[in-house]
């Protein structure tokens, strides 16, 4: 299906229960929550944690069979791109469809503030405390504090300390961003948004393009993966070209807010990421890591907000859903730590293959219960305390 069937021509008509006025700039009346794309995180987040423990290398590895360990990583080895680029996409959405009409840059950056860094800074710290610091550089370590290991084309910067939270360091830019391309998007004509959309898929599309074609072959990344170092970097961390996935999904939660998306069902949607997971396998590395699901990704985000809007049944919307959705930021920081520190805790033994599995089982529990308490004790009391300023009392003048 081509994009352009996607986002909707003028005069399509629009679900049921939200018309479409067909006038430009005129929006569609949805409530600001969205529960199944806060459902939907927490599987995402576990994409990313079955990556990480799928990783055939002394850390990681439980299995104490070559041939299943390696298997694992096979069926493993994109989910943690798919896992990065879903969230990549769902914030630009989330942030697009909650946006105030009134709201500040200063009070927009600094909610995200409050929200983002406590967390990042706690599993910074315990990261550094249980392992890293026996072979990080003070450098490194803090250039991570100051979410800086993204600017450089080197591995080991890029996914040192605690490794999943260099994504964090791209989502610093695209907050820094958002309210310019905010203004930028709410001028776009609806009816031109489908070449906006379009424009955003051929760029992450063509990003491992450039890559492969303008950038050294070599050093090779850890693994042996068909990709550079410096290739890698830019097709997959360089935080302004991961911007294309985040400014992708504002203009997605543009054409849906407008009546301007052709919604086909969280099924075929998920069905369709399936198929461009399988696609991974068969193009090469940096495709599967940056472009093979892009567009299920946006299918599955739009059509789950289409349901909410609507109020209809999905299986993310439950209560046990939400509340791994809303402990999956922590989540997402801290499991990493767990599965890192438990290796540790189990010494050099290797597992059987149920053994392991009932392990890496544990570990999800054991970062599920953790992140719980992160989200409890700090997210949420610190993001309800300082996501405003404090009201100022009458002023002397004088």
């Amino acid at each position: 299906m081509a994009i352009d069937q996607l986002v909707k021509s003028p005069g399509t008509p629009t679900p049921a229960g939200a018309p479409d006025t067909g006038a430009p700039g005129a929006r569609r009346s949805f409530a600001t929550r969205l529960p199944s794309l806060t459902g939907l995180r927490f599987p995402a987040a576990l994409l990313v944690f079955a990556y990480h423990a799928g990783l055939p290398i002394p850390s990681m590895r439980v299995l104490a069979d070559d041939a299943a360990a390696f298997d694992l990583y096979k069926v493993v080895g994109q989910m943690g791109g798919l896992g990065v680029s879903f969230f990549f996409v769902l914030s630009g959405f989330v942030l697009t469809w909650s946006a105030r009409k009134q709201d500040t840059a200063k009070a927009f950056w600094r909610r995200r503030f409050v929200k983002i860094y406590p967390n990042y800074l706690i599993s910074w710290a315990l990261a550094l405390g249980l392992f890293a610091s026996a072979y990080t550089p003070a450098r490194t370590a803090i250039a991570n504090l100051f979410m800086l290991q993204v600017w450089a084309p080197d591995f080991s910067l890029n996914f040192s300390v605690d490794p999943p939270s260099w994504s964090l360091g791209a989502e610093a830019v695209f907050y820094a961003s958002f309210p310019l391309l905010h203004r930028l998007f709410l001028r776009i004509r609806p009816q031109h948004l489908k070449y906006w959309v379009t424009g955003a898929i051929a760029g992450i599309i063509a990003t491992p393009a450039v890559a492969y074609a303008l950038l050294p072959d070599g050093p090779g990344i850890p693994g042996g993966e068909l990709s550079s170092v410096s290739q890698y970097w830019f097709s997959y961390v360089l935080p302004p070209v991961r911007l294309l996935d985040f400014a992708l999904g504002m203009l997605v939660a543009h054409a849906v807010l407008n009546g301007r998306w052709r919604n086909i069902g969280m099924i075929w949607s998920s069905a369709l990421l399936v198929a461009g997971y399988v696609l991974t396998y068969y193009v090469p590395y940096l495709y599967g890591q940056r472009a093979a699901c892009i567009i299920p990704i946006v299918l599955l985000i739009a059509a789950a907000a289409v349901a909410d809007a609507e109020n209809r049944f999905t299986i993310f919307r439950n209560r046990t859903m939400l509340w791994l959705g809303e402990i999956s930021f922590a989540f997402y920081l801290l499991h990493f730590v767990v599965l890192t520190y438990g290796r540790t805790l189990l010494g050099d033994r290797m597992f059987s293959t149920p053994a392991g599995a009932l392990i890496l089982v544990a570990e999800v529990g054991v970062s599920v219960l953790l992140s719980w308490a992160l989200y409890a004790l700090v997210e949420r009391p610190i993001t309800k305390r300082f996501s405003k300023p404090r009201k100022r009392g009458p002023q002397q003048i004088g």
